[in-house]
């Protein structure tokens, strides 16, 4: 029997998009609010605030307007698992969205950064070592993965080489 069996969002793109941001599953606070990177701690929306020189804001709408303006796409490489709490070693029995296609369906897409170790690893199991376009680990955004904001941020501007 299932439980605790939590869904990911539909992808944030369009036919604009340059790169595909991945992080593994929403967890409790985003599945809540139905929002990628929802919990207050989370730093994802002040990376890319900040690699972006735009504005912050809370309005959720604003936000992936920002994305869809600067050619990024966010999505999750797992559809659904089981999971107690937010914390990705929970993960059970998940099943994974079809990234394969996705990018196949948007072909303006030339990198693939995960947000995080989980998302890096579940990719590599579901396109392979040697896939067509570059994919990139980066420091998870969660409040869980302790490596200082500065830090992440260095590593983060690794998507500006793309969106240029």
């Amino acid at each position: 029997m299932m439980q605790n069996r939590i869904s990911s969002f539909p992808p944030v793109i369009d036919n604009q998009a340059e790169i595909l941001i991945l992080g593994s599953i929403p967890g409790v606070k985003s599945l809540e609010k139905q929002q990628y990177y929802a919990h207050p701690q989370n730093k994802f929306w002040t990376l890319i605030f900040h690699l972006l020189n735009e504005k912050p804001t809370d309005d959720y709408m604003e936000r992936l307007n920002v994305l869809k303006k600067n050619h990024i796409a966010v999505w999750d490489v797992i559809d659904s698992c089981e999971r107690k709490g937010s914390l990705d070693t929970e993960i059970k029995n998940e099943e994974a969205n079809p990234i394969a296609e996705l990018l196949d369906e948007y072909p303006n897409i030339k990198a693939v950064f995960c947000n995080g170790g989980k998302s890096y690893k579940s990719l590599q199991k579901l396109l392979g070592k040697n896939y067509r376009l570059p994919i990139f680990q980066l420091p998870s955004t969660s409040p869980l993965h302790t490596v200082s904001f500065d830090r992440k941020l260095e590593d983060w501007k690794k998507i500006l080489e793309f969106l240029i």
